[in-house]
């Protein structure tokens, strides 16, 4: 079945603009990525040459970066997840979606367990105690 000329100029104008809104949304994960990780640099490289650095002026550095690449990754899936439903949803693009969503949430997994140092599984660390449900029961016991 032949598509009109009209219907095609509307569907050609639709994929050109999803294809735009992807292609932004990957320009933006870029450009976050990038700026947050110069910015965390100059204020790091700064606090050094300034004498101002501590042992906590390397640890906001390494979480500025990492969360960074996190939020980067999240718009990446975005953008990949637009492009691939809205524009071209075959079973081989959708595979390859379901590849690359694996990877990243992979590369974010790994990122959050570097951002708060420690494994899911195990209790956050506040102020030299442990923030967890069971220690504080046992300590009103």
């Amino acid at each position: 079945m032949l598509m009109e000329p009209a219907t095609e100029a509307i569907s050609s104008t639709i994929k050109e603009l999803v294809e735009g809104a992807a292609t932004g949304l990957e320009l933006l994960a870029i450009v976050i990525v990038v700026a947050v990780i110069l910015l965390a640099t100059i204020v790091y490289v700064s606090r050094i040459f300034a004498r101002e650095a501590d042992m906590s002026t390397y640890q906001n550095y390494r979480t500025g970066v990492a969360r960074a690449l996190l939020l980067g990754l999240e718009i990446l899936v975005a953008a990949d997840v637009i492009r691939t439903v809205a524009l071209e949803p075959t079973m081989h693009n959708v595979l390859i979606l379901g590849v690359l969503v694996v990877i990243r949430t992979f590369l974010g997994w790994s990122l959050v367990v570097e951002i708060e140092e420690r494994w899911p599984w195990q209790p956050r660390v506040e102020g030299g105690e442990v923030a967890s449900s069971a220690s504080r029961a046992s300590e009103r016991v």
